[in-house]
């Protein structure tokens, strides 16, 4: 639909992955006259951490009991897999197991159990050998949790399926793709101006991701994190080791290191992915090794909460970042749960990046952070499960633009 250059669109969203796209199909399907623009920089939906992804639904076995992780994720689970099953998304809900490998994992495997319990999970057992077996036969592990509500699911296409829904509810709304937003003022209809043209809106929400603090300097929200972005390797297993894993293989997760661990996925197209690790980049939306970018590396190492969280885990890091660079260290660390592996079984596969919201004091900020300012909200922290919890996290979006914008007089 041709608009008039000074049409006024009611919402903007600024951001096209997963969470971006989950608030704006929430609103415009509550407000279907509503005209709601989204804006993202590059040419496809869900080019960064939303594609990038291991594709996996969590369960909601991880996250601290009453934390928004915890209550988004094992809401937004029931909702996505309700969503994919309406829509036809490809998913499967498949289980994991999370193995125990020694003696000292077990009464971490334990705690895990009952933060499941907590959350609400259903089916959560713990089992032995023998049943761990029964379930991924080349897995060695002494004990394990069995969790019925995780599974894969393919994120992109749900995120795509969010973008033709919003047109057909309302053909006045646009999807922008290869529009990045450039610069915006404050005011009661607020000018934006981007790579393609100029806009105005009534109201703005974003969904930034890798650059949500960035976006909120530039809208001067006082921040008490910082995005550092690390990078995940993954490899790929070989097509004559691909009958090794059955479905979801996790470890047991270190509480002492910030990151969950390598684990085994089963994707939604049948391959079989390994990983990923976690490393400091030096580009925020980095991909390969050798990735540089001036402004993304000077802004993480002036930044004194980075050389706290490079004190306080350096070991690990440096484990992570030899694994890097040696595809033997990472066979080895596969080994740890599916022992007859070898060089020949896994081969490089794709990487992502992670954004993590670190504080001054070098601790990870591990919950999901949304914050209002005058006419505008800010996803400024959506670690994972968000791609998992996207609709609930739409929901907890609608309820702020609900209590501040006043949409009904919209």
């Amino acid at each position: 639909m041709q608009k008039d250059a000074n049409f006024i669109y009611d919402i903007a969203v600024v951001g096209g992955g997963i969470v971006g796209m989950a608030s704006a199909y929430k609103l415009q399907k509550s407000y279907p006259n509503l005209s709601i623009i989204v804006f993202e920089k590059e040419d496809i939906l869900a080019a960064h951490q939303s594609g990038r992804n291991s594709g996996v639904i969590h369960s909601g076995l991880y996250y601290r009991p009453g934390s928004y992780r915890a209550k988004n994720c094992v809401n937004g689970r029931k909702q996505l897999v309700a969503f994919a099953k309406e829509h036809n998304i490809k998913h499967d809900v498949c289980g994991k197991v999370v193995v125990a490998v020694s003696n000292d994992e077990i009464p971490r495997l334990d705690k895990i159990y009952e933060i499941g319990k907590a959350n609400g999970l259903k089916g959560v057992e713990k089992i032995n050998a023998q049943r761990l077996k029964e379930i991924e036969p080349y897995v060695e592990g002494i004990a394990a949790l069995w969790v019925p509500e995780s599974g894969i699911i393919d994120y992109v296409g749900v995120t795509n399926k969010f973008a033709d829904l919003i047109k057909k509810i309302n053909p006045k709304s646009e999807i922008k793709i290869s529009c990045e937003v450039q610069s915006f003022n404050r005011a009661e209809v607020s000018k934006i101006t981007t790579s393609q043209d100029t806009f105005f809106v009534r109201k703005l929400i974003f969904c930034g991701g890798l650059h949500s603090d960035r976006l909120a300097r530039k809208d001067n929200v006082k921040l008490d994190v910082r995005i550092v972005g690390f990078r995940g390797d993954y490899y790929d297993l070989s097509e004559q080791a691909k009958k090794k894993v059955r479905n979801l293989i996790y470890p047991v997760p270190n509480p002492d290191f910030p990151f969950l661990g390598v684990h085994y996925t089963r994707m939604i197209d049948g391959s079989i992915e390994c990983g990923p690790n976690a490393v400091f980049t030096f580009k925020r939306e980095g991909y390969k090794r050798t990735d540089f970018n001036l402004k993304d590396t000077i802004e993480a190492l002036l930044y004194l909460g980075t050389w706290k969280l490079f004190f306080k885990h350096w070991r690990f890091g440096l484990k992570e970042y030899r694994r890097a660079f040696s595809k033997r260290l990472f066979l080895k660390e596969l080994n740890r749960m599916i022992p007859s592996l070898t060089m020949d079984d896994i081969k490089e596969g794709r990487c992502g990046v992670r954004a993590i919201a670190l504080a001054s004091d070098g601790n990870v900020y591990d919950d999901f952070k949304i914050e209002y300012k005058d006419n505008s909200i800010h996803v400024l922290n959506a670690p994972s499960p968000a791609a998992t919890a996207c609709l609930a996290i739409g929901d907890e979006v609608k309820a702020m633009a609900e209590k501040h914008f006043k949409l009904s007089l919209l």
